[in-house]
């Protein structure tokens, strides 16, 4: 099984450059998508914009106490770290991967490169 290839976005210089809502939840635009940045216990994470189950806008739902993002609409469950459907639907929600580092702040997504592309 081969490595997934991530071109790296950077989206801040610092973390709390990112405008969270009372929810810790961000939404910002990457390659002319809408994604989501959460804050959970020192961690950052990037998922899909709307919930893969029925288009609810993640951004407006809430992290729970097991760090769980949880849709507003039927309050199905993911986790954030792998996209997993934690309340048994089954659904899986697209996340990427972050990187904090000293130059800023980035997300990986797959593909090629484009006017955003950091390094590689």
């Amino acid at each position: 099984m081969s490595e997934k290839k991530y071109s790296w976005y950077k989206i801040a210089d610092q973390i709390n450059e990112l405008d969270f809502a009372e929810n810790d939840i961000a939404v910002i635009e990457v390659k002319g998508k809408k994604i989501c940045i959460a804050k959970y216990k020192d961690k950052a994470f990037a998922f899909a914009y709307k919930c893969p189950h029925a288009g609810g806008i993640l951004a407006d739902g809430y992290i729970d106490a097991l760090g769980n993002i949880v849709c507003p609409l039927h309050r199905y469950k993911y986790d954030m770290s792998n996209g997993r459907n934690t309340s048994g639907e089954g659904y899986y929600l697209k996340h990427w991967p972050i990187k904090i580092k000293e130059e800023g702040i980035f997300v990986g997504m797959e593909g090629g490169g484009g006017f955003w592309k950091i390094f590689g």
